[in-house]
């Protein structure tokens, strides 16, 4: 028996760890079942954190983690899915291709930033989505200096208000003043289309980002979106035009690619619709978890949000589940009723809440403690330590905050 999981991210780690947590736990040897993890690289790239300075080194290694539980790395890219002969078909680092068959397979390819086809955007715009989407801009940043300071060079645009756009402005004050000279004065201004700042955390904790953004002399357009880009700066939909070298686009994420490969119902983000125990929705033998699945935390509405917090989770429930069918057990329901939120606040700190009502709990220094917390250790593999590795891929345990 094979069980196969594409993706290595939050999701695909933890399925890997889980799945092969519970062979192990009913004793069951790997050649009896085989886990094998398909992704490009035997890496994690810490996503949360490709705003931060030096993105370069924000990557974890897999490969001992998957060889102290057997789990099988194949390098290259998933292409395509045929559910109907249970196949994946995987375009190799050589350019060669190769299939791979499944008895489940676990879909966990995450997401990509939604470009739309604004003019100019692909040109002249960058981003934090990936990481070498993060190494460009960190380059380009670097370059600002040898550049007079004129045309907007010390100007930042951050297109998009929501967590990772605010992540990324309130970082970027500092970034360019250890490029630039203490004696910088960048500019940051944030383009949000709704009429507030993070309209996604809600009117309790929206008092404490605007105070943050003054401190850090952030500014933002608000009601107002990017209408074109070229090599002099931004116009928004407003007419106003801001002089800059520098657009990160962070307007929005949709679902990989291959989740189309699936013939299953998805959502407006691409997300396939999975039931409680994450297989998807009338397709025999296929789950999906982290960004490319649509759902339920519980009973009262609310659904996992395209973040690594619900990706992990997700992702132990839907690698134990896939186990447990082919070992003839029972699965269980996906459930995470705890959600936190801890925004990254650049030199004025963090945000920490808790609950879907976003209930602010901590501020400022205190919060910017656990945020590291977050960054450095928790989101981090488990160390390649056979039994320390498993342990950590409890369903009910991963993220339970």
């Amino acid at each position: 028996m094979r069980l196969v999981i594409v993706g290595a991210g939050f999701a695909g780690m933890y399925a890997a760890l889980s799945a092969a947590r519970l062979r192990e736990i009913q004793g069951v040897s790997p050649e009896q079942l085989e886990i094998a993890l398909v992704a490009p690289e035997p890496t994690l790239v810490v996503r949360p954190r490709l705003y931060e300075r030096k993105p370069e080194t924000l990557t974890a290694p897999l490969l001992d983690v998957l060889e102290a539980i057997d789990v099988s790395y194949v390098q290259g890219i998933a292409e395509t899915v045929d559910t109907k002969s249970s196949m994946v078909k995987i375009a190799t680092v050589k350019g060669t291709k190769k299939t791979l068959s499944y008895d489940r397979l676990v879909v966990t390819t995450g997401s990509r930033l939604f470009r739309p086809n604004i003019p100019g955007l692909a040109k002249h715009g960058f981003s934090v989505d990936s990481l070498e989407d993060a190494i460009t801009l960190d380059k380009h940043l670097h370059g600002l200096a040898k550049r007079p300071a004129r045309n907007g060079r010390d100007t930042v645009v951050v297109a998009g208000g929501g967590f990772t756009g605010i992540e990324a402005a309130t970082e970027m004050p500092a970034r360019l003043r250890e490029i630039l000279g203490t004696s910088a004065r960048p500019r940051v201004i944030i383009v949000e289309r709704n009429t507030s700042i993070a309209p996604d955390m809600g009117a309790g904790p929206r008092p404490i980002i605007e105070e943050a953004l003054g401190k850090l002399g952030v500014e933002a357009r608000l009601g107002a979106g990017v209408a074109s880009l070229d090599k002099s700066g931004v116009t928004l939909s407003s007419g106003e035009h801001i002089e800059t070298e520098t657009v990160i686009w962070a307007a929005g994420i949709r679902a990989a690619p291959l989740t189309t490969q699936i013939p299953a119902e998805r959502d407006s983000f691409g997300r396939l619709l999975v039931d409680r125990c994450l297989q998807v929705t009338g397709v025999q033998g296929v789950f999906a978890a982290g960004d490319a699945a649509r759902a339920a935390c519980d009973d009262e509405g609310n659904y996992a949000l395209m973040s690594c917090q619900h990706a992990t989770r997700m992702g132990a429930f839907a690698g134990n589940n896939a186990a447990a069918e082919l070992l003839g057990l029972a699965t269980r329901p996906y459930h995470q009723k705890t959600y936190v939120t801890c925004l990254d606040l650049g030199e004025a700190g963090a945000l920490f809440t808790r609950g879907w009502e976003r209930n602010v709990e901590m501020v400022g220094d205190v919060a910017k403690k656990t945020k590291r917390e977050i960054n450095t250790v928790w989101i981090y593999p488990p160390r390649a330590e056979r039994a320390a590795a498993l342990a950590s891929a409890d369903p009910e345990r991963v993220t339970d905050l």
